[in-house]
């Protein structure tokens, strides 16, 4: 089997959006994924998503199942960035045999319980455990860049580190 040419993993609970569209851009890729299961069946969720997207990239919206089941069937000429929307999500996409050699964890909303990291990425349980089972069990590196140039207020954020020790 080819390891399918994935340019980039992000997460990020808003899926497609303006910073979405940098991402696109910059990475020069020519299919993105959005891989969530709630996603997947939502017309309405995929409508308003299609409409930030460029003509030129071609754009699919997968169950996290249906990923696994599709992503080493993708051409090497594919160039693939995925979107999840949870930390669960992209673990559940490794457990699956997905590569996620790197994931971009570009915003998790503040909520009751959360524990604040950055302006843009907030944890709960849930999500900690998720990150550190990628991070030890599949030596995910990750990152905390909001934008793909990696110089705003929280792209240095040691997550790697945080998951580790927590």
């Amino acid at each position: 089997m080819t390891e399918p040419n994935i340019k980039a993993i992000r997460l990020d609970e808003r899926l497609i959006h303006g910073q979405g569209r940098l991402w696109i851009s910059n990475l020069g890729v020519n299919l993105v994924i959005v891989a969530n299961d709630e996603v997947a069946t939502s017309h309405i969720q995929q409508q308003l998503m299609k409409s930030l997207i460029p003509a030129s990239i071609g754009i699919r919206f997968f169950s996290i199942q249906e990923t696994i089941d599709k992503i080493f069937k993708a051409s090497p000429r594919q160039t693939i960035f995925i979107i999840v929307k949870t930390a669960e999500d992209v673990l559940r996409l490794a457990q699956g045999g997905v590569p996620v050699k790197e994931l971009n964890v570009g915003n998790i909303h503040m909520k009751e319980g959360y524990t604040k990291l950055t302006n843009f990425i907030s944890v709960g349980a849930e999500d900690l455990a998720a990150l550190k089972e990628l991070r030890e069990k599949y030596h995910t590196n990750m990152n905390t860049r909001t934008t793909p140039l990696g110089n705003d207020v929280g792209s240095d954020f040691d997550l790697n580190d945080y998951v580790t020790t927590h």
